[in-house]
């Protein structure tokens, strides 16, 4: 499989498309069956790319990768350790907790956090009920 870059001549869209080989491209081409997907235009043509070489050693992007992977798993680690410390866990139980908290003004107003869906937090946004959703890591490393 070859992969090539192509574009319209006619509104100039350019777009990649996968061939069996550079002679199955040539194939098509000879036959007018590339067709532009913007436009329906014939007028498709290769243009330059730069091949995509493998190499077999640590790519230094891959490291810097790694390591903004894990720095930010860490933050998120440290917010998730700030938040258990110092909120209390309702579970699935959250939006029921926060409109108790929100109309009940007896109520302790200690934060709280767990779980709730998309549309219960929509549902608390429009009752003027202040809500985050932070990303949450399981504790999984072996």
């Amino acid at each position: 499989m070859i992969k090539y870059k192509l574009v319209c001549n006619d509104c100039e869209t350019t777009f990649d498309s996968w061939f069996a080989s550079s002679k199955e491209y040539e194939k098509l081409k000879k036959k007018n069956f590339l067709v532009c997907h913007n436009c329906n235009s014939h007028q498709v043509e290769k243009t330059l790319m730069a091949p995509k070489l493998i190499n077999s050693n640590k790519n230094s992007k891959d490291s810097l990768d790694i390591l903004k992977y894990n720095t930010i798993k860490k933050t998120i680690k440290n917010y998730q350790k700030f938040i258990k410390d110092n909120f209390k866990y309702v579970g699935e139980n959250f939006a029921y907790e926060a409109r108790s908290i929100h109309y009940n003004a007896k109520k302790k107003k200690k934060g709280i956090y767990g779980s709730a869906s998309k549309k219960d937090l929509k549902e608390l946004r429009e009752e003027g009920i202040d809500t985050q959703m932070i990303p949450w890591i399981e504790d999984k490393d072996n």
